[in-house]
């Protein structure tokens, strides 16, 4: 406020604004800044991209895989292998991550039924072969008689 000349009356001062009208939500308004915020400006590359989400049977193809391997002597690698191939399909549509999970489900799966058949094969035939074989031993004069 400046002073007025010599010998001149000041003027009187004017009124303040009246308050803003109550909002009528019930919280108080926020008064408006003609200034930024703090901070650092936006990048003109963008923020960071949001990461897939990793479908959960890729995850569960694996899990069975190996379980099926260390517990369960291969057999249940069957199932591990089909949910990997439905879970590769749900990621190509879906737009997923998990793809190499999925297909490691796969492989693993289903190698580990292969060694589980293969193994099973190999019981079966020595225990027909050994049913099928002579038996040989000493008798109690200590001759070797096979029957």
């Amino acid at each position: 406020m400046s002073t007025p000349p010599w010998g001149e009356e000041p003027a009187e001062p004017t009124p303040p604004p009246p308050p803003p009208p109550p909002n009528p939500y019930g919280h108080q308004q926020q008064p408006v800044s003609p200034y930024q915020p703090y901070g650092a400006p936006p990048s003109p590359y963008g923020g960071y991209p949001v990461p897939k989400q990793t479908n959960g049977l890729a995850i569960a193809s694996l899990v069975v895989s190996i379980v099926s391997i260390a517990f369960c002597c291969g057999f249940p690698g069957v199932a591990g292998a089909i949910m990997g191939h439905v879970a590769r399909k749900q990621i190509r549509e879906q737009d997923q991550a998990g793809d190499g999970m999925a297909l490691a489900g796969i492989i693993v799966g289903w190698a580990s039924f292969g060694l589980a058949v293969i193994g099973t094969i190999l019981f079966v035939s020595l225990g027909i072969w050994a049913d099928t074989t002579t038996d040989c031993y000493y008798d109690n004069n200590g001759t070797y008689v096979c029957d």
